[in-house]
């Protein structure tokens, strides 16, 4: 994001780099044997480990090394074969211990990159590091009058930080970095990526610097975004700000920032700390982590094909324009889909008009991922095949899609049994086209017969009429007749009549 300052002839360039922690899908917390699923009731998730008693010593969970190890080697990290974890000392009401178990010197994965494509343009963004912590509480202010409460539910559930390089420069390709991202770790399987429910969540780091200048500005950091909207507000208002208090004579200041999305403006939370502020140490309770060849090896074998893969491979091999693949591969779920319908017969072009419009308007109007979804590949498939097979037209097609994606079928006989098939439903609902060129062309006679003055201005050369007929006709049959047929007849008796 650029902005000129004309009254002052500088142009300043933003400077981004975002840090991800991403909630794994581990059935139990980081260091203990308690559940790490989100939703039970505030304390019911606990131990003497997770809340900090004296004496207890924690055991790292495997399962979640593996994790950080699979994700670093699908975004092309180093993998260290010796990591540690460490102590970060912070005193805090939801941090039982007084410090978290993190990674500092030494992290799992080290260095690769996240390609993002922003306006038709890739660029890829560089990785500092991937490591592993374990997460805090949840402080609650609200509901409990002059008092904060505290839920330690969520303290040890495993986290995986995602540190960017500064290099990001606006606040849609930070976005972008953020869905790609996003995407990895949900077709890895190690995270859910959900953001309201926080399994997903990003800070930033924001300065500005006039364009040319080589050394940082002053950073601010800036949490609470919990959507890909409320990252790009947060940041197009924090680069404004920054840039508004510099062109008035005045100095940022290193602090972090809240994301107030009511006010839709960044405010001052606390001062923004330095690494030597939290005093790392190795943490002496727990061995070092070592990542041998057979572990690799292991972890390797379980690559899946990642988004920008499958896209590519959507486009060479179904013959998708490039838009329809990005959206289809954007969630594994939706791409799973997409094959299950094609391999069951569907057309790759035909299916993807209907995934990308009626069904995501229904998921979207219902807040609803694809995994929810009522509908089944093989419904669409047999919608499809009626279509092509001239049985209803397309109109009669959307009502239909509709009534299989609400599961809103008909009872058979007396027996309590929906029939959700396609061809089910446009009996039930009588949308079945009327196909019969014998039955249409009595009616096409009937319309020219009822209709002599138009009949003969068509006839005329006045061809905008056509459509009047076409409507007279549909409108007598209900819109059931084929389009198709009704046209043909149209033409020829008209025609012949002449």
């Amino acid at each position: 994001m650029k902005v000129n300052l004309k009254e002052q002839g500088v142009q300043y360039e933003a400077v981004i780099g975002l840090e991800i922690h991403a909630q794994l899908l581990t059935e139990s917390k980081m260091f203990c044997g308690c559940s790490a699923k989100f939703g039970a009731e505030p304390n019911t998730q606990t131990c003497p480990v997770c809340i900090g008693m004296p004496g207890v010593l924690p055991v790292a969970n495997k399962k979640a090394i593996e994790y950080v190890i699979k994700t670093g080697l699908a975004v092309d990290c180093k993998i260290a074969p010796y990591s540690r974890f460490a102590r970060k000392n912070y005193f805090y009401p939801d941090l039982p211990k007084g410090y978290q178990i993190s990674q500092y010197e030494l992290p799992i994965c080290e260095g690769g990159f996240v390609e993002i494509a922003v306006d038709g343009e890739k660029r890829k963004i560089g990785l500092t590091r991937i490591h592993l912590e374990e997460d805090a509480g949840k402080s609650i202010h609200e509901g409990s009058g002059n008092m904060s409460l505290v839920d330690l539910n969520r303290a040890g559930t495993p986290l995986m930080e995602i540190v960017s390089e500064p290099d990001i420069r606006t606040p849609k390709e930070a976005a972008e970095y953020v869905k790609k991202l996003r995407a990895i770790v949900r077709y890895l399987g190690v995270c859910d990526g959900n953001m309201e429910q926080g399994s997903l969540r990003c800070d930033a780091n924001v300065s500005v610097r006039p364009v040319g200048q080589k050394e940082f500005g002053t950073k601010t950091e800036i949490k609470n975004m919990n959507s890909f909207r409320f990252i790009e507000k947060a940041l197009e208002y924090e680069i404004k700000r920054q840039i508004k208090l510099l062109n008035e004579g005045g100095r940022i200041v290193q602090e972090t920032r809240l994301w107030d999305s009511n006010k839709g403006i960044t405010e001052s939370m606390r001062s923004k700390e330095e690494a030597h502020d939290y005093r790392y140490f190795p943490d002496p309770d727990l061995v070092p982590i070592e990542v041998n060849d057979a572990l690799l090896k292991e972890i390797k074998s379980q690559a899946v094909e990642m988004p920008d893969a499958k896209r590519e491979r959507f486009i060479s091999r179904y013959g998708l324009p490039e838009h329809d693949a990005g959206l289809l591969t954007s969630e594994k779920a939706t791409a799973e889909w997409f094959e299950e319908a094609v391999k069951l017969g569907g057309e790759p072009k035909a299916v993807s008009n209907w995934m990308m419009g009626e069904m995501m308007r229904l998921l979207n109007k219902e807040n609803k991922q694809i995994e929810e979804c009522g509908l089944k590949p093989e419904q669409l498939v047999g919608l499809l095949k009626i279509i092509d097979e001239g049985k209803i037209n397309v109109i009669a097609g959307k009502t239909i899609f509709e009534a299989m994606y609400y599961k809103q079928g008909y009872m058979i006989g007396t027996l309590p049994k929906f029939q959700l098939t396609a061809e089910g439903i446009a009996e039930e609902k009588g949308l079945l086209q009327i196909s019969d060129a014998g039955e249409i062309e009595s009616i096409v006679d009937r319309i020219i017969a009822d209709s002599p003055n138009e009949a003969e201005r068509f006839r005329g050369g006045d061809m905008k009429l056509m459509g009047f007929f076409v409507g007279e006709v549909m409108k007598a049959t209900k819109g059931k007749a084929n389009p198709k047929i009704v046209n043909e007849l149209l033409k020829k008796k008209l025609k012949t009549e002449n």
